[in-house]
């Protein structure tokens, strides 16, 4: 377990990540290879999802990333793009799909969650308010 984390990201790749516990062990991972310091995945998952409302820690991150938002560094998913299977995978990591021999789920939201996304245009929409959709 590595708990109450934080991670420094600057032009996407964390270049500063610290732990209250299992420091060494954070730091050995972002570091493993190049793409194990960039964003694989950002997930939002509502507070008052059903995993979360069963009050269980499982410790396993198949079950607990359906609890809550959760960030993971490393691998990404190829298929989250358009027709990803007319695509090679070095074509799918030029279109953004990040690389890494990692893929670990990192979770953050509880009900004091709140996400505000900036557009292009510059407008502000509010998408997460205490840890439930905003809209």
């Amino acid at each position: 377990m590595i708990e109450n984390f934080y991670f420094r990201f600057e032009n996407g790749k964390v270049v500063e990540a610290h732990a209250e516990k299992n420091d060494k062990l954070l730091n050995l991972m972002i570091n493993v290879d190049e793409g194990a310091a960039y964003l694989g995945e950002c997930a939002l998952v509502p507070d008052s999802s059903p995993i979360n409302r069963t009050g269980i820690l499982f410790y396993n991150t198949l079950f607990d990333e359906n609890a809550v938002c959760h960030l993971a560094l490393g691998e990404g998913f190829t298929n989250t793009i358009k027709n990803f299977d007319k695509y090679s995978l070095d074509e799918l990591h030029e279109k953004g799909v990040n690389e890494s021999m990692i893929h670990e789920d990192f979770m953050i939201g509880d009900e004091t969650l709140n996400i505000t996304a900036t557009t292009f245009k510059g407008e502000t929409i509010e998408i997460f308010r205490n840890g439930e959709w905003a809209f």
